[in-house]
This record gives C-alpha cells, structure tokens and sequence, in this order.
C-alpha cells in the first residue's frame, strides 16, 4: 500500500511540475511564466477594483468555488464562482446548459476582471461559450485543461495551463495545487512586505 501511495504521489509531483503552459499563440512560455503572468493578472484586478471569476463543472465546480473564497478571503483578491443553484437551473431551462456560463458572464462581467476557465477535457461546451463572451466583455482569460493537450480549450486563453494525464483524479488536483501555488505565492510575497513581517506573531495578533 506505502509503496502505491508513494507513486500516486510522485505522479502527482511530475505532472504538476510538468505543466506545460502557453501564451494565446500557442508558444511555450514554460511554468514560471506562466506562474507570472497570473499573478500578475490576479493582482492587477485588485487594483483596477475588477474581479476573478472562476469557472468550471462538476470537480472543477468544486475547485472554483474553493479557489473563489481563498482568493478574496486569503489573498484579499475579489474573486466569485458561479455556482449558485438557482442561477444555474434558471439560466439551463432558459437558454441551455452550454450558455449556463457565458450568460451569466454578460451578466456580471466587466472589462478588468479576469476568468480562470477549468475543464479536464478541454471540450466542455459551456466552457468554451464561457470564454467567447469573457472576451466580447474585455476580460483577461487564463485556462486549466487536460486530456488530450489538443483540446481546443488549450488555445483560447491569454495563459493556458494543461496537465498531460487522462485521468480525472490527477487532473483536477493538479489543476487546484497550480493555481493555489500562484495564490500562496501572492499570500506570502505579500505578508513578507507588509508592517508585520518582522515581528512575532503573539505580538502581531495583539
């Protein structure tokens, strides 16, 4: 059993340090760029008060919603998900599943913001509606795929990041721990400038 955790962990390590991530022209720009450019991009909202709007299905639901609170909780960038029940059953027998995503973006979004799109496959269809009215709106848009790495997907955002695996299960932690590796990045560069840096932690609280 050890011996199978160890390698369920060591795929988990390769594949994420493995990433490939590239720019909207489809060019490697390797996963410390990629790493910049979000954080850049993630910051950026902060100061233009726009805000980062996370999108997925099913397991990636959970990972946007869970990115969405760390973010405006832990790292004080206003982030949501749309993952409201009623807005996603109203919005599926109105218009579609495949426009579940993309109207509530002609809804909410504004240029500034930026759209974190996650899917596994790459080929979710409300996905890909989702970014073409993320752009009509002049939002920044960066992707998390998988699967086959030409999933069309992998093409459409300013950064795309897409883990080489098949299977769910090492996609969508891999997707989570990139994208909260940028965030914890942001969180620690941040507290290590801010006036509390250098001081005890009793003595910070207090």
């Amino acid at each position: 059993m050890l011996e199978w955790i160890k390698d369920h962990f060591n795929t988990l390590h390769q594949l994420q340090l493995n990433a490939t991530v590239t720019n909207q022209h489809g060019e490697d720009i390797g996963l410390a760029a990629g790493f910049e450019h979000y954080i850049d991009a993630a910051i950026a909202t902060r100061e233009t008060r726009s805000k980062i709007i996370f999108i997925g299905n099913g397991g990636s639901a959970g990972i946007a919603s869970h990115l969405a609170i760390d973010h405006s909780k832990n790292g004080s960038l206003p982030a949501m998900a749309f993952s409201d029940a009623a807005a996603i059953t109203c919005i599926s027998n109105d218009y579609g599943y495949e426009h579940v995503f993309a109207k509530q973006l002609e809804f909410h979004a504004r240029k500034g913001d930026l759209v974190i799109a996650i899917s596994s496959s790459g080929k979710s269809v409300n996905i890909l509606n989702a970014v073409t009215a993320a752009r009509a709106a002049g939002c920044g848009v960066v992707t998390l795929a998988g699967f086959d790495r030409a999933n069309p997907l992998n093409k459409l955002g300013d950064v795309n990041f897409y883990v080489d695996s098949k299977e769910y299960g090492y996609v969508e932690v891999s997707h989570m721990a990139l994208i909260h590796t940028a965030l914890d990045y942001i969180i620690e560069s941040e507290c290590k400038n801010s006036e509390f840096s250098h001081q005890p932690l009793l003595a910070a609280v207090e």
